[in-house]
C-alpha cells in the first residue's frame, strides 16, 4: 500500500511529531508497506525536480529514514519558518497535498497545532484524502481544553474545578491572576488551553508566581485555562478500536511530567500496568471510553487523569494524535496486551481506511 506518513509541522510538538513519523514510517516499510515520510511544513522543496515534477516516485525509490533523537529543546520555528524556500503563507509545504493525493492513505503523525487540531483533516475532507485517525470535528473539539471541559461537564466525566478565560491581553495578566487566586488560590495550574506535550503548562505553588504564569501562558494566545490542582498521582490511558488500554502511571524523577520528561528517554518512570486497584483501573479505562466517544473520536486516543490518595479519578485533557516516538505511552500500553509496535501501526491504518469502506 502506498502510505504518506505526514509529520512535522509547525507547532511547538514539530520534533516530537518528526520522531513519531519516522518511527512508524519504518514500521509500516517492515510490514510491506510503500510508506513515505513528508514533512507537512517543508515538503518536498529539498527532493530533485525530477520527484518535484512528479511526487509518486517517492514510492518507489523509499528514500533512507534518519531516526530522529529528540534532544530535549523545543523547536525554534521563527528557524524553522526562515528556512523554508516556499515564501507564501499556506502550512502545506511544496509537494505535500499533491503526493498526499497520490496516496491511497496518509498516515497522519503530527501532534499539536496546524495539525491536531483538525485543520489539516478538513482540508484532506475537502479533498478527498483518506486520513487515519479522528475527523476534523472530533480533533477540533479536543484540542481546545476548555471547549471540552464544556462539553463533558454534562457527560458527569470527573475533572478538577477549572475557570476559561478568552481574549485575556497583557495588560489584564494582574486582573486575571487575582480571579485565579481568588478561584483557587495556590497550588493552582495555569495552562494555555490548546497546548500539546505539557507545553504552556504552569504549576503554581506560590502566590508571587502566579502573575509570571499567566503572562507565559499570554505567549502562546490570548485564552487561558485555570484548574484547581489536584494532589496525587498521574496516569494515561489509552483507548484502541473500542477498547481501554491497561494505564499507565507516569513517576518523572523531576518536577512534573513536562515537554522533556515525556520524551527524553530515562527522565520518568513509565510503570503499565500502573499501580492501581482493579476498580480504579475499570473507572479510568471507562472514563477514557467515554470520553473517546463523547467526542466522536476514531480508532485511538489517549486520556490523562490525577488520581488522588482517595483514589478519586480525575479526567484532563485527551489526545488525538498520541505520541508514536520510542518513550511513547500507546505504544506501551499495547504492548501490554500483546499488540507490538508494527501491528498498533497496522491496526490504525487499516481502520483508518475502514472509514472510507464504510460510506460505500
Amino acid at each position: 500500500m502506498k502510505v504518506v506518513v505526514l509529520c512535522g509541522g509547525l507547532s511547538t510538538e514539530r520534533k516530537i511529531s518528526l520522531s513519531s513519523g519516522t518511527k512508524i514510517c519504518g514500521a509500516l516499510r517492515e510490514r510491506g508497506h510503500q510508506a513515505v515520510l513528508v514533512d507537512l511544513f517543508l515538503g518536498l522543496e529539498n527532493e530533485s525536480e525530477e520527484v518535484r515534477r512528479d511526487p509518486e516516485i517517492l514510492f518507489e525509490r523509499l528514500p533512507e529514514l534518519t531516526p530522529v533523537v529528540f534532544d530535549g529543546v523545543a523547536p525554534d520555528l521563527k528557524a524553522v519558518r526562515a528556512s523554508r524556500k516556499l515564501k507564501d503563507a499556506s502550512l502545506f509545504g511544496e509537494g505535500v497535498l499533491g503526493i498526499c493525493k497520490k496516496a491511497d492513505i496518509v498516515f497522519v503523525a503530527l501532534h499539536g497545532m496546524n495539525g491536531e487540531d483538525g485543520r489539516v483533516q478538513a482540508t484532506f475532507d475537502m479533498m478527498g484524502i483518506p486520513y487515519t485517525g479522528s475527523g476534523h470535528l472530533g480533533s477540533a473539539i479536543a484540542m481546545d481544553k476548555m471547549i471540552t471541559k464544556e462539553l463533558l461537564r454534562s457527560r458527569d466525566i470527573p475533572m478538577p474545578a477549572w475557570m476559561p478565560f478568552r481574549g485575556v491581553s497583557i495588560g489584564e495578566a494582574e486582573e486575571t491572576a487575582e480571579k485565579i487566586r481568588a478561584a483557587f488560590g495556590v497550588p493552582c495550574v495555569v495552562k494555555t488551553p490548546t497546548g500539546g506535550s505539557s507545553v504552556g503548562v504552569f504549576i503554581v505553588r506560590e502566590e508571587a508566581a502566579l502573575k509570571p504564569a499567566v503572562e507565559s501562558c499570554l505567549a502562546f494566545g490570548p485564552d487561558i485555562l485555570a484548574e484547581q490542582y489536584i494532589e496525587g498521582r498521574e496516569f494515561t490511558c489509552g483507548v484502541l478500536k473500542g477498547r481501554a488500554l491497561p494505564s499507565v502511571e507516569i513517576v518523572p524523577k523531576t518536577r512534573f511530567y513536562d515537554y522533556s520528561n515525556k520524551y527524553a528517554a530515562g527522565a520518568t518512570e513509565e510503570i503499565c500496568p500502573g499501580r492501581t486497584d482493579p476498580d480504579t483501573e475499570k473507572r479510568m479505562g471507562d472514563i477514557a471510553l467515554r470520553v473517546h466517544e463523547a467526542l466522536g473520536l476514531r480508532t485511538y486516543s489517549r486520556s490523562d487523569f490525577m488520581i488522588d490518595a482517595d483514589n478519586n479519578v480525575y479526567f484532563l485533557e485527551v489526545n488525538t494524535l498520541p505520541g508514536m516516538t520510542p518513550t511513547s505511552l500507546v505504544p506501551q500500553e499495547a504492548e501490554a496486551v500483546g499488540i507490538s509496535y508494527g501491528e498498533l501501526c497496522e491496526m490504525i491504518l487499516t481502520d483508518g481506511l475502514a472509514r472510507y469502506t464504510e460510506k460505500e
